[in-house]
């Protein structure tokens, strides 16, 4: 998993609320356990019309928004099922950052183990940024600050000390286990002395 710092980009802004995993990235495309491949099926009932033709006026067909590195999105987005492919998508796609005011409990753990930022912010603050999307604007994301900077103003915001651990140093599950191999490799060799029978072939 890369290691996230920074971000910097024109935000691209969905102001639907409900996004489920499903709209982010649909069940025909699940069949997939690579996690490259899926940007281009990114919100694709909302991109492609019946006949699979760009819809040209969605946000993240249109310059400068097909770039976007941020994501500003409304409430409870990645709601409804637990797949892990929503954050593949998303960040196969390019997007490394979503700022919305609430999340799906489970989305926003897996975004942490693949290498988003999910920020939580208040309804207040996410219409704020919102306009910088509408004027095509650059704003700052400093995780380690834990700070969003647009214009000449800043918003703080709340993380868990451990995912942002995770993120800085880009640790999934595997690298935290590999973490406490060195445990692992001596809790195995005491086993083999006390209980040597399991390792029998």
């Amino acid at each position: 998993m890369k290691k996230f710092s920074t971000v910097e980009s024109i935000p691209a802004y969905l102001p639907i609320v409900n996004i489920d995993t499903d709209m982010i990235i649909p069940k025909q495309f699940l069949k997939t356990i690579k996690r490259t491949g899926l940007g281009k099926n990114l919100f694709y009932e909302l991109r492609y019309d019946n006949k699979g033709n760009i819809i040209s006026d969605f946000v993240l067909n249109k310059e400068p928004y097909k770039n976007s590195k941020i994501l500003i999105a409304g409430k409870n987005f990645g709601c409804g099922s637990s797949r892990e492919h929503a954050p593949w998508a998303l960040i196969d796609f390019g997007i490394t950052c979503v700022i919305s005011s609430s999340y799906a409990d489970i989305f926003y753990n897996n975004c942490f183990k693949n290498g988003i930022l999910p920020i939580t912010i208040n309804d207040d603050q996410v219409k704020e940024i919102s306009n910088y999307a509408i004027r095509k604007e650059k704003i700052f994301v400093n995780l380690k600050d834990q700070k969003i900077i647009f214009g000449n103003k800043e918003i703080i915001f709340e993380l868990d000390e451990f995912k942002k651990k995770c993120l800085i140093e880009g640790l999934d599950d595997i690298a935290l286990s590999l973490e406490k191999s060195e445990k692992i490799s001596e809790y195995e060799s005491k086993l083999k002395i006390e209980k040597p029978w399991i390792f029998n072939d």
